[in-house]
């Protein structure tokens, strides 16, 4: 279902009008007057991005002072106006060369107007990409040398580089030296039980290239992931470099990668953006291998003091290390004096978040470290709860390293001068809510 917008306005935070256009005539000139009343009035602003007014309804957004706001009057796909709003910014940001807020739209309204009008076309959604629309709208309002190096070079046809297979990527780009670097970006996220259990674990990671490559290019990746393997039946006795395969669960692609060659070989094929993209995204629920174990143990000795020890295991490889270690211990609010004893980093109390902050700056694979402190609290008069503590809270990064098991198999680059290219090859992960109940 599309979006069929009837309008879109880009407001200040007072409510002053920066930059409108009308798409349709289904909607009144008062619209604006009745997201101000009904809806920047009240306290539910921040709280949903879809209100319905009469016949109306408003899809909006705040991005940094700006509220983008989309007024349609039938049913409309929601997800599909709030993605072409974050591209549309994203769009306007590769113009301005800045950020978008309402500085930056009053000093280049009329390269937004021009933009808006190749962008949605009867409140239908258009191509938003900048590589194809920079090259046939040259204006860029805050870099003006922009359309100065241009001037002198035939305009491509738009068309063509909108629907053919390529439009991400313009012909003609000459680099001196080939590149391609790529990163495996994980993040993960556990819930762990005092006693050591898994109470829930996954890891969301993402792919993320750079490519400096001349001509047009065409890449193969190859993953040790369980059904690209299996559709490669020499391989199957052969062992991947990280000796298990793995299975990988809501994967996207950007718009570059081959699905059809994806579908029926298993293997991700594409001719990369010039520069920096992200290529593709995953989740992983099974195998999960965790970079850290953390062995709480607090014990509350009468109304006025605790004890608090803590163990962190690392379990990643001895030769690894993890970087920017961070530990936060909750601790009652009516804590009033804290002593310390830890084998490796600095640990302090703060107040501002009630927790006690152990931090390392460098953590080694295969290493332990401990935590021993004495909280003292102060005394009142209410009776004594059973409290429920918030769990323990990490943070790290730990390079070269992935807790999915995901490995790169192989990178090939073919391109018909047959250049060679230097390939590089990056792993980290990092924590995303790491959490251990004590």
């Amino acid at each position: 279902m599309p979006v069929a917008a009837s309008a879109i306005y880009f407001l200040n935070l007072r409510g002053d009008v920066l930059i409108n256009r009308l798409y349709r005539d289904d909607v009144g000139g008062n619209m604006v007057d009745a997201f101000r009343m009904h809806i920047m009035q009240s306290k539910e602003l921040g709280t949903c991005p879809v209100r319905q007014i009469g016949s109306c309804s408003f899809l909006y957004m705040r991005i940094s002072n700006v509220y983008v706001v989309i007024v349609v009057s039938s049913n409309a796909n929601v997800a599909c106006a709030f993605k072409f709003v974050v591209e549309a910014v994203t769009l306007f940001k590769s113009y301005f060369g800045g950020a978008f807020d309402e500085d930056g739209i009053r000093n280049n309204f009329v390269l937004i107007y021009e933009l808006l009008d190749e962008i949605m076309d009867f409140g239908y959604p258009q191509n938003l990409s900048p590589e194809i629309l920079k090259l046939y709208i040259t204006q860029e309002g805050v870099r003006s040398s922009f359309s100065s190096k241009h001037v002198d070079r035939p305009v491509p046809n738009a068309t063509l580089q909108v629907t053919g297979a390529v439009g991400w990527r313009r012909e003609g780009l000459v680099y001196k030296k080939n590149e391609v670097f790529l990163d495996i970006v994980e993040s993960v996220n556990l819930l762990m039980s005092s006693k050591g259990s898994v109470l829930r674990c996954d890891v969301t990671g993402k792919v993320l290239m750079k490519c400096f490559l001349s001509g047009m290019p065409d890449l193969k990746l190859g993953l040790n992931d369980k059904i690209g393997l299996e559709k490669e039946s020499q391989l199957k006795s052969r062992p991947t470099k990280s000796g298990k395969t793995i299975e990988l669960d809501d994967v996207t692609f950007h718009q570059c990668v081959n699905l059809t060659r994806f579908t029926s070989e298993k293997t991700v094929s594409f001719v990369p953006p010039d520069g920096e993209f992200e290529l593709m995204k995953y989740r992983i629920t099974e195998g999960v291998n965790l970079p850290f174990r953390v062995l709480p143990t607090i014990k509350e000795l009468g109304r006025t003091r605790m004890e608090v020890n803590v163990k962190v295991k690392s379990v990643f490889g001895a030769k690894m290390f993890a970087l920017a270690v961070v530990i936060k211990i909750p601790v009652p609010k009516q804590t009033a004096k804290t002593n310390f004893q830890v084998t490796s980093g600095r640990a302090k109390y703060n107040p501002a978040i009630d927790c006690l902050v152990w931090k390392i700056r460098k953590f080694p694979g295969q290493t332990e470290s401990t935590l021993s402190a004495e909280v003292e609290l102060i005394s009142t008069m209410t009776e004594k709860k059973s409290l429920t503590r918030p769990p323990i809270q990490m943070e790290f990064q730990v390079p070269m390293f992935t807790a999915s098991g995901l490995r790169v198999r192989f990178l090939k680059v073919w391109e018909k001068s047959g250049y060679n290219t230097v390939e590089w090859v990056r792993y980290i992960t990092k924590a995303g809510s790491y959490e251990i109940r004590c």
